[in-house]
């Protein structure tokens, strides 16, 4: 009699155990108090990881990262060309570690994942606090066209250090449609002490403020000759007085 009780509670429990749904993965918080003025940008690199038939080159592009001038999230510029002619459309994503002085991309890691999400279910595009912060292919669309340049703000990805969803010491991998990575790289962050924030082109310097120039006034040569003349006058005629 005792054992079939201890056996009847055990298996109670064990159905109980079973009958538990997993906790649901908190939603990705929004980032504030990214700094104004910061930038983080990852150029291609020249050469591919992986090499294959129907990739001619590496895939050539960038991603920009830029602190939403509000503080928060980020504003994304992200451009892609070259792609490989099969295995499409492409994926991209931030990746938690950087790419090592070697470019293995599998040294990266997994997606920057600070809620422990994981890639299963796919990421729903609709509900972008519920996917992993560092898929934006999965939030904002995968790459489809051969030359394909995109912008969108993401409410989830940090430019403020200390912060979990800080890219600044991460990476970016394109992939195949397969998650096969074709290449990777890291940001590099800038930071800005003029008027123009954020980068517009690959070099690693920031774009500085045009010096101001001076507002050219129609006629104002004429108004200056008649000043000139007008405050002449009374010289000569005080002159030709003492003749």
């Amino acid at each position: 009699m005792r054992v079939s009780s201890i056996i009847s509670i055990s298996a109670l429990g064990s159905t109980g155990v079973l009958a538990q749904s997993p906790s649901p993965v908190p939603n990705a918080p929004v980032t504030t108090g990214n700094p104004a003025g910061v930038s983080a940008k990852a150029v291609l690199p020249p050469q591919a990881f992986w090499t294959g038939g129907s990739l001619s080159g590496n895939v050539q592009g960038y991603v920009l990262a830029m602190s939403a001038r509000n503080g928060s999230g980020l504003d994304y510029q992200v451009s892609f060309s070259n792609l490989p002619t099969q295995g499409g459309p492409f994926i991209y994503h931030v990746h938690s570690a950087p790419v090592p002085a070697d470019g293995n991309c599998t040294s990266t890691l997994a997606h920057l994942d600070q809620m422990g999400r994981g890639e299963t279910p796919a990421c729903d595009s609709t509900q972008p606090a519920t996917c992993q912060q560092g898929d934006l292919s999965g939030k904002y669309g995968n790459i489809t066209d051969a030359t394909s340049s995109y912008r969108f703000h993401d409410p989830y990805t940090s430019l403020r250090e200390g912060d979990g969803a800080y890219i600044g010491n991460r990476s970016i991998v394109f992939h195949f449609f397969n998650k096969t990575r074709i290449t990777c790289a890291n940001f590099t962050v800038f930071k800005s002490n003029t008027s123009t924030p954020y980068p517009t082109s690959s070099s690693s310097g920031m774009k500085t403020s045009p010096t101001p120039t001076a507002v050219p006034v129609p006629g104002a040569g004429t108004v200056l000759s008649v000043a000139k003349n007008l405050a002449v006058a009374p010289l000569v005629a005080a002159f030709l007085a003492l003749l």
